[in-house]
């Protein structure tokens, strides 16, 4: 005798709208929404990676985890064409330059992760040849901790860039505590 067995009806979870205006075949929104929603799907990271955090991007990018379905499919390997600068591994001191120069050829907007213990801090590698954290040289958004980091890791890092990429105003990059920023890095912004 064959029993059936009943699958229970799925919860649809339905997207919130984003604040506007609604009528009869319209939907109106401010500009700044629909420029962050757009940024924050089309990501397309550098990674500058020189050792076993790498490797975990690498992880990341594949299809068990596919970095794609968070609109970072194309990872661009040209700093004029990237606006997420993603540094994994360890940084040597005479390498810091050639990362500065990587960072000022990217177009503005643009964001950096450091991934992992070696490029937030130094890690393990506490001597005279290896940059105590990438934050020295370039300004840096989000932090991904770990030795290497999980490709989950990596993930939250890029969804907690998605977060600032989103909110972020348009005239940030504008701004004088911005300019300021660059500066103390010793990176000249368009107007010097």
């Amino acid at each position: 005798m064959e029993t059936s067995v009943e699958t229970p009806p799925r919860k649809v979870n339905v997207a919130e709208a984003p604040e506007g205006h609604t009528g009869e075949g319209f939907f109106a929104t401010k500009l700044d929404k629909v420029i962050g929603l757009a940024r924050k799907n089309s990501i397309w990271p550098l990674p500058f990676a020189t050792s076993c955090c790498g490797i975990e991007f690498m992880a990341t990018m594949a299809s068990h985890y596919d970095f794609a379905r968070f609109g970072s499919e194309r990872v661009s390997f040209s700093p004029r064409q990237a606006d997420l600068l993603m540094v994994m591994g360890t940084i040597a001191k005479k390498m810091g330059p050639i990362l500065k120069q990587v960072y000022e050829q990217m177009a503005e907007p643009r964001w950096v992760v450091a991934v992992g213990a070696c490029a937030s801090s130094g890690g393990i590698f506490d001597t005279y040849s290896v940059l105590q954290g990438i934050d020295q040289i370039i300004p840096v958004d989000v932090y991904v901790p770990g030795c290497p980091p999980r490709p989950e890791q990596i993930i939250d890092g890029l969804m907690k860039i998605q977060d600032l990429v989103h909110n972020e105003s348009l005239r940030r990059r504008n701004s004088p505590e911005y300019k300021a920023l660059l500066e103390s890095y010793g990176i000249k912004t368009m107007d010097n």
